[in-house]
């Protein structure tokens, strides 16, 4: 059987370690599982999943009968869906749950089932599951052609039709674009191909880095300290290996969570032996002249010696396929509107064209309509099931996606939660907890009201903090909770990064004159 749970949601009440204790662990608040365990132990994790108080644990199963639609539904034509991972595979299962029995296509890069993976930079490294353990649970049996391993190369919009590596073209009446992302590599290609040098994004990436990890290296370089550097971090002390982080911000998690945030996990992993150096660059990997890394040079003139560096420098979108589209394509993903509908060079929103997952860059009516593109496991899943219900409803019934991101991570013994977008504030404050104790709640405010909250290991207040954020709650908070104990202070700035504005990517200009005429063409950069 297959197991993943939605970590999303989960909010550390730990049943399911009592009733099935072979397959769940927890380490305080962060419970980690064997996503594939021994068919004997199917009993035990049956009862762990009823058991669960806010329904977090998903299983192998054929999920009940569509349900009764409204309004008039799409149910015969051809859908494909690009991108055969996360956001796909949801899609797949939603689209046949509303109703939809025509023809159905997967297209996938990768060979073989999707499988989850944010297990690929805890369970998978420690060793405690193999990458093949990580294929994701099917809700229902998708009545799908899966087209894996032959990546899609364009999109012709007009003609209706997707354009394959291998030369072939598949029609649809609609499509949703969900190739999602790919790991950066270090930009030297000589050095990026030196022995010991690694990235993390698939399962033959965590499968290489465990085996690296496992021969017992001298000491490991991770270039980037944000999530995943974090957590690779964390496995290598806690399989005793030296470890060095380089960071070009001036603290851990600083992009995703800002300074204050940032202080608090950069003293976490100083105080697990991790040596960190923050506001440094890696300038030059080096090489023992045979083709195996040695160390590397940094920005302040100094040296580290490593066998094994991790390249964790964040992600690419993978949209360069979408290139002549005609689509508002760039490095920031695939413009859409709130429905997952993309939109063109225009500005038109296109009616058979839906985005969804970590390419799909959207406008959030909770902050400002600003658009954004959140590389996160939940807003994968939830907009999977908003683009999968909107491509087969007629206008009157379709949905927004109005999902309050969140995101977590488990790193160095702790269990670390979002809520809403922590860098969209201008202030923070500490709530309950401490952060000297490492358990703490910290919510975030932007102009008077309450846009985000962090919690390390007190996941339970995270669904309070999201109804505040739906709520537009004042901050800082004027309620008191048992336990609060370092709001003494009062709010501080957040010290989040400065908003990006697209740059360096691709522009456009305006022809024509009459209203009829005028429109944009796409100027790439030479």
């Amino acid at each position: 059987m297959r197991v993943v749970v939605d970590l999303t949601r989960c909010q550390g009440y730990g049943q399911c370690v009592f009733l099935a204790p072979d397959v769940f662990t927890m380490r305080d608040e962060a419970l980690l599982y064997d996503l594939q365990p021994a068919d004997e132990r199917r009993e035990h994790v049956l009862r762990a999943a009823a058991a669960c108080p806010v329904q977090a644990i998903h299983l192998d199963r054929t999920a009940g009968p569509p349900r009764e639609a409204d309004g008039e539904v799409m149910k015969d034509g051809r859908i494909v869906i690009v991108g055969a991972s996360l956001a796909g595979a949801r899609a797949a299962e939603v689209l046949r749950r509303e109703g939809f029995a025509g023809s159905l296509t997967m297209i996938g890069d990768e060979r073989g089932e999707p499988y989850d993976r944010p297990p690929l930079s805890k369970q998978v490294l420690t060793g405690q599951v193999p990458p093949e353990h990580t294929l994701l649970p099917r809700l229902r049996e998708i009545d799908a052609e899966w087209l894996c391993g032959t990546p899609a190369t364009g999109l012709d919009v007009a003609g209706k039709r997707v354009r394959l590596a291998d030369g072939r073209e598949v029609g649809f009446d609609r499509v949703l674009l969900a190739t999602g992302t790919r790991a950066r590599r270090w930009p030297d290609e000589a050095q990026a191909a030196l022995e010991g040098v690694h990235t993390l994004r698939d399962a033959r990436d965590a499968a290489g880095l465990r085996r690296a990890l496992a021969a017992g290296p001298r000491r490991v370089l991770i270039l980037g300290a944000g999530f995943t550097g974090s957590e690779i971090a964390s496995v290598c002390r806690e399989l005793d290996l030296p470890v060095t982080v380089v960071e070009r911000g001036p603290a851990p998690l600083y992009s995703a969570m800002g300074g204050v945030i940032g202080d608090v996990a950069a003293g976490l992993q100083r105080e697990h032996g991790v040596d960190l150096r923050c506001d440094t660059t890696v300038t030059e990997l080096l090489s023992d002249g045979a083709g195996r890394l040695t160390g590397a040079r940094l920005s302040d003139g100094g040296t580290v010696e490593a066998d094994v560096a991790v390249v964790a420098l964040g992600s690419v979108r993978n949209v360069e396929w979408l290139r002549d589209s005609g689509l508002a394509v760039s490095a920031w993903g695939v413009t859409c509107d709130a429905g997952c509908r993309a939109v063109d060079l225009n500005g038109l929103v296109t009616d058979d064209v839906f985005v969804a997952g970590d390419i799909a860059r959207f406008p959030h009516p909770l902050y400002e309509y600003q658009f954004m593109t959140l590389e996160h496991w939940g807003n994968a899943v939830s907009q999977a099931e908003i683009a999968a219900h909107n491509m087969v409803s007629d206008q009157a019934h379709r949905w927004p996606h109005l999902s309050v991101p969140v995101f977590w991570s488990s790193q160095f013994g702790v269990n670390i939660k979002s809520v809403g977008v922590p860098t969209f504030a201008d202030q923070v404050v500490f709530t309950q907890g401490s952060p000297e104790e490492r358990r703490f709640v910290a919510v975030y405010g932007y102009k008077g009201r309450i846009t985000a909250a962090v919690t390390f290991d007190q996941a339970m207040w995270l669904e309070f903090y999201q109804h505040r954020i739906e709520q537009a709650a004042p901050f800082p908070p004027d309620y008191r909770h048992v336990g609060m104990g370092a709001a003494d202070g009062g709010p501080v700035p957040a010290r989040v990064p400065e908003r990006l504005v697209p740059s360096a990517g691709a522009t456009v200009v305006v022809t024509g004159h009459d209203p009829a005429e005028r429109r944009v063409s796409l100027v790439h950069p030479r």
